[in-house]
């Protein structure tokens, strides 16, 4: 059984434009539409979770612990990953790095900002 086109599975930008350009947004839509096997709803719904998910880490990880920070930076990779917001991935890869790190932490809580209007732009 061949799968479906991951480009005109994955949510369309408002305006009609094509997703083709994933990298340089905050989510790789073709790449949710991969793991989502094309399930639109299913999209919507890991979304809405991701969203909750990035946004209690930006409001946690600056007043967490050193230990605290790891393991929300940690927590948030894997999610980031599997949803293509790779730069926040890449972002609190770099936490776990270095997780005094103030200009990261302000970076990933822009990151994350940006994703959340991303979001809520294509689900109108």
């Amino acid at each position: 059984m061949a799968l479906p086109d991951a480009d005109a599975m994955a949510f369309s930008m408002p305006g009609g434009e094509s997703c083709g350009q994933a990298r340089s947004r905050p989510v790789d839509l073709v790449h949710l539409a991969r793991q989502t096997m094309g399930d639109r709803a299913l999209e919507q719904q890991v979304l809405a979770l991701f969203v909750q998910q990035a946004t209690l880490v930006r409001d946690q990880i600056v007043a967490a612990s050193t230990g605290e920070r790891l393991r929300l930076a940690h927590g948030l990779i894997g999610s980031a990953r599997g949803v293509g917001a790779f730069a926040i991935a890449d972002c609190a890869v770099e936490i776990e790095r270095n997780p005094d790190d103030r200009q990261v932490l302000k970076r990933l809580a822009r990151l994350i900002d940006e994703m959340r209007d991303f979001i809520a732009a294509i689900g109108r």
